[in-house]
């Protein structure tokens, strides 16, 4: 997911706010329409570490490669840990700069594994799936030296994410970035021929970085999705209903948002919602996108982002959702 600068969310304001304008606004989250974090805080990931406390890593800003925030509750305010940078060496593969989307994970063996998307040296056009450890859920991380993923053929890749099944198998999810060589247009990719930009699922051993077998496919973009599909972040029902949440369109466009597929098997095939389940001018916000899906409570929770007052970067939400069957919406008072 790209970094949106200061200046792009100036300049894009005014064009968000008009689209918005459109799109009749719905009653407030249970959790309210205010952001839980205020500060520039994308593409949030979400931890529950063993003592109960809440953590959540974010995509370089404020003076960090990779942020770290905690919170008391899941839906009450969170705070920045400002001296901790989590991943202050991404690896000599990397520039060191415009390290996206943070993922961690704890394995079985009691270490904390940390996915992200660096920027690659030799092409910093593109961005390639890393992988970094630490004795600590809040680092530092020491970065492996090869990447986790990387086929600058296809467009690099993003967004990845860990996921544990019922039977203990561990997966990692990620974005083939398609659209970082597409052919222009919103967000580089809808412009004739259209780059694919599916979401991959590869099992890996417990150490989350051996690979076994080779990714398989679980979703797409289609033609409603506009130029991509990413930020995927997979969980399982109690039931047994898989739900990947994901986003489409362009998160410089007020196209963006907060999706969601359901499938009763791992591998798919998943079935598209009818609708986003967060769009912008929904309760207010604002190109809404980047969801990280946890278990809260009993229930589904997500934190995501949305475009901050005054053009002050991206912002950190989070809200309950309702499951019922194959929907799923957002909590309301």
């Amino acid at each position: 997911m790209r970094l949106l600068s200061m200046l792009a969310a100036i300049a894009l304001s005014s064009s968000l706010f008009v689209a918005a304008s459109v799109i009749s606004n719905q009653p407030l989250r249970r959790s309210g329409e205010d952001p839980v974090f205020s500060q520039d805080f994308p593409d949030p990931s979400i931890t529950l570490d063993e003592d109960g406390t809440w953590y959540a890593f974010g995509t370089t800003g404020n003076g960090k490669q990779i942020q770290v925030a905690i919170g008391g509750t899941f839906y009450k305010q969170w705070t920045l840990l400002d001296d901790i940078d989590a991943l202050p060496q991404s690896g000599t593969w990397t520039t060191g700069r415009n390290t996206w989307a943070p993922d961690v994970h704890r394995t079985s063996s009691g270490t904390y594994v940390m996915y992200y998307s660096g920027e690659v040296a030799a092409n910093p056009a593109h961005h390639c799936i890393g992988r970094a450890v630490s004795d600590t859920i809040t680092g530092p991380y020491v970065p492996d030296e090869e990447p986790f993923a990387c086929d600058l053929d296809i467009g690099g890749a993003i967004d990845a994410s860990a996921f544990e099944d019922d039977d203990g198998k561990q997966y990692v999810l990620y974005k083939v970035d398609g659209n970082s060589v597409g052919h222009g247009g919103s967000c580089g990719n809808t412009n004739a021929p259209i780059a694919p930009t599916p979401i991959m699922l590869q099992e890996v051993e417990e150490d989350g970085v051996t690979k076994v077998g080779d990714p398989v496919t679980i979703l797409d973009r289609s033609d409603e999705d506009g130029p991509l599909v990413e930020a995927p972040s997979l969980l399982r029902t109690a039931s047994g209903l898989y739900i990947l949440f994901f986003s489409s369109g362009c998160y410089l466009e007020s196209s963006y948002n907060v999706n969601y597929a359901t499938s009763t098997s791992l591998n798919g095939p998943f079935q598209r919602a009818p609708r986003p389940m967060i769009r912008t001018g929904e309760y207010t916000l604002q190109a809404p996108g980047g969801a990280s899906a946890v278990h809260v409570d009993g229930k589904v929770g997500i934190a995501f982002h949305a475009n901050c007052p005054q053009g002050r970067g991206r912002c950190m939400h989070t809200t309950p959702t309702v499951v019922d069957g194959r929907e799923v919406r957002v909590e309301i008072d």
